[in-house]
């Protein structure tokens, strides 16, 4: 156990599993709302990530620029979350979302909570409407599996990040509707919408937007704050692409550049920074970018790594 980054991250997990009984007192304290009697999985699985509730702000009136402004001073190929709904293109920039982690905004008509979970590197867009009624998302400070769990403002019920379900609360067992969007380099975004917009810090002041506060992460032998089986023939840290119960290692993709089974289409082109890599994001290593399409129309996945897919997703399958 020399490398004090695996004795770091044993550590973290003891501390996460110690306090876990602690929380369930605290928890009714803090969240007097929250129907704890309601749930889908075991509690105690879930454990503090650190912050408190909402220590990490959402945007709730995000701000937006022209494509042709609102990159100034982001670097082409640092990643951004991009969705298009009803011709309304909008890219949420990492060095943002980094540190908030949920947009709650609408685009193209339609209510959408922007997410992102850096412990799992897991970028979502989903529709965040429950049979009819928009939600708006809080960050709970709290994680299952090292995977960010939101809640709604309206039921204080919480939610997995990783699968849009609700798992503590009146809303548990309700299930959010993925949205089609990429996680892409700002330049590629600027070349497929000319007329797009860009999320800009609503106070350029308020945090260090463009720094990765997990220097080193994705390159860390196991991952902090968690404590589960490891996926088999497989780095832990090793990126993924997910669609449903199967994932393909986006190692072989970039030594491949593709991917094809059935009208089925994934490819893989140089050009995107990771964010977790380097302290300035706009210096992180090539990760490069990847397109997921059906018949040539954009499919929802995510990007995550190798041991996330595999705690949420058990009997899931690696194709590396």
């Amino acid at each position: 156990m020399s490398d004090p980054r695996i004795l770091l991250s044993l550590l973290a997990a003891l501390l996460m599993f110690s306090t876990a009984a602690l929380a369930g007192n605290a928890w009714e304290k803090a969240w007097p709302r929250t129907d704890f009697s309601q749930h889908s999985v075991p509690l105690n699985e879930i454990a503090s990530g650190g912050p408190g509730r909402d220590d990490i702000p959402p945007i709730d009136r995000p701000v937006f620029a022209d494509v042709t402004t609102g990159f100034a001073g982001v670097a082409p190929t640092e990643p951004v979350v991009s969705v298009a709904i009803a011709g309304d293109a909008r890219a949420y920039p990492l060095r943002i979302l980094i540190w908030h982690e949920i947009v709650n905004d609408t685009v193209g008509g339609v209510p959408v909570a922007v997410t992102y979970c850096p412990l799992c590197n897991t970028a979502i867009v989903f529709d965040r409407r429950v049979e009819g009624r928009p939600l708006d998302f809080g960050t709970t400070g709290n994680i299952r599996n090292s995977g960010l769990i939101m809640y709604d403002r309206q039921t204080e019920s919480w939610w997995q990040q990783y699968t849009g379900e609700g798992i503590v609360g009146a809303m548990t067992g309700e299930q959010l509707r993925s949205v089609p969007a990429r996680l892409e380099s700002a330049e590629r975004f600027a070349e497929r919408h000319a007329g797009g917009k860009v999320l800009i810090p609503n106070d350029p002041e308020a945090r260090p937007y463009g720094i990765n506060p997990y220097k080193g992460y994705d390159t860390m032998p196991v991952p902090f704050l968690y404590d589960g089986d490891m996926p088999k023939g497989l780095d832990p840290m090793a990126r993924v692409v997910v669609i449903g119960d199967m994932a393909w290692s986006l190692a072989m993709l970039r030594e491949k550049g593709w991917w094809s089974d059935g009208d089925l289409m994934i490819t893989w082109e140089p050009g995107q920074n990771s964010a977790l890599d380097t302290r300035k994001i706009a210096e992180g290593r090539d990760i490069g970018n990847v397109v997921v399409t059906r018949d040539g129309t954009d499919v929802t996945h995510e990007i995550t790594f190798a041991f996330v897919f595999h705690a949420f997703r058990p009997d899931g399958k690696i194709v590396y």
